[in-house]
């Protein structure tokens, strides 16, 4: 009510934290709205409006300057269980993409959705079709959290198809919004909320993105915030690959491909860790470089081949030879056939 109060007394721009074009715009709608009714109508669904200075904001927002939201919506539980914006905000990432995804793309998105919410992460999302609502999805799938940014207000289900999705949200997570109550989604209300999601958030993720998706505007503000920008690789032959690949190309998003990288590039030093990634140990891995050349000296063939053919090739004294090759004979490696020796025929 303060902040209203000062729109209504004219307070200076400062006073505020914003432009006086801003200001002057936002006087010229409060005359359309009844700001109580609607702190009334939030409060009996489950939310509240918060503001910078409250301690529920994440000062994270302020990094965008002058476009920074004057408010935020946001519902859940009961106002008195509702969790702290500004604490989940903390460690929470975003995952975005294409709403035309590939299966590709909608598996890709649940499973970092999942993986990141066993983590303790927090989901963003924008709660749209394709990739928003396979990353919501996933964190739900496990009990992790999520949350909604939406592009209207937190009382309207946009799109419709997802209504059961984002009501879900709104008992299990949090519904967020920078606009009224009963506002309805326009084109440049959705750019508009990319930038929440961007700046919200310790990093962006983007799983499928054609060259013009909104995920990368949501990507390039990331960027522009000196958030983490991170993208999920795909198939070259698909067009919803080109917008991911454009960005890790140039240098303006990381390579990632699970939610331990994720983690390990957004989280604390040390603490978030991915585990390294190699292949499967094989049993000649373990052997000393010397008896693995005489190893590789020995042929394919039935018939094998005699000690000093073996020492030539391997680069090794007879004698040390014979010794190697007894070695390998106990590891079940080489077997002799007469005056050769030849590998072990597996069945």
């Amino acid at each position: 009510m303060r902040l209203l109060q000062g729109f209504h007394e004219g307070a200076p721009a400062e006073r505020l934290g914003l432009g006086a074009d801003r200001i002057a715009a936002y006087q010229q709608r409060l005359r359309k709205f009844n700001p109580a009714a609607d702190l009334e109508r939030i409060a009996k669904l489950g939310g509240k409006f918060i503001i910078p200075g409250d301690s529920e904001w994440p000062s994270q927002l302020d990094d965008l300057g002058d476009s920074r939201p004057i408010g935020l919506w946001v519902r859940g539980l009961p106002a008195g269980r509702l969790p702290s914006l500004r604490l989940l905000a903390l460690r929470s990432v975003a995952i975005v993409g294409s709403r035309a995804c590939t299966a590709y793309g909608r598996h890709v998105a649940g499973q970092l959705g999942s993986e990141l919410a066993e983590r303790g992460w927090v989901v963003v999302s924008g709660a749209a079709y394709g990739v928003d609502t396979a990353a919501h999805l996933g964190a739900l799938a496990v009990n992790g959290m999520t949350i909604a940014v939406l592009a209207n207000g937190v009382d309207i289900c946009y799109p419709r198809g997802n209504e059961r999705l984002i009501e879900r949200i709104g008992q299990d997570g949090l519904l967020v919004s920078e606009l009224a109550l009963g506002m309805n989604p326009t084109r440049f209300r959705f750019v508009l909320r990319n930038r929440v999601i961007a700046a919200l958030t310790r990093g962006t993720v983007v799983v499928e993105a054609a060259p013009r998706s909104g995920a990368l505007s949501t990507a390039r503000r990331a960027l522009d915030l000196n958030r983490h920008t991170m993208g999920v690789p795909g198939p070259i032959t698909s067009e919803l690959s080109v917008g991911v690949h454009a960005l890790i190309r140039n240098g303006a998003a990381t390579m990632v491909t699970s939610g331990a990288e994720v983690g390990e590039l957004i989280g604390s030093i040390g603490a978030d860790l991915a585990p390294e990634r190699v292949g499967p140990m094989l049993p000649r891995d373990a052997l000393e470089p010397p008896v693995a050349r005489v190893l590789e000296a020995v042929p394919a063939s039935a018939d094998g081949a005699p000690v000093q053919r073996l020492a030539h090739y391997a680069a090794l004294s007879e004698a040390a030879t014979v010794q190697h090759l007894h070695e390998l004979s106990s590891l079940g490696f080489v077997e002799r056939h007469g005056a050769h020796w030849r590998l072990v025929r597996r069945k």
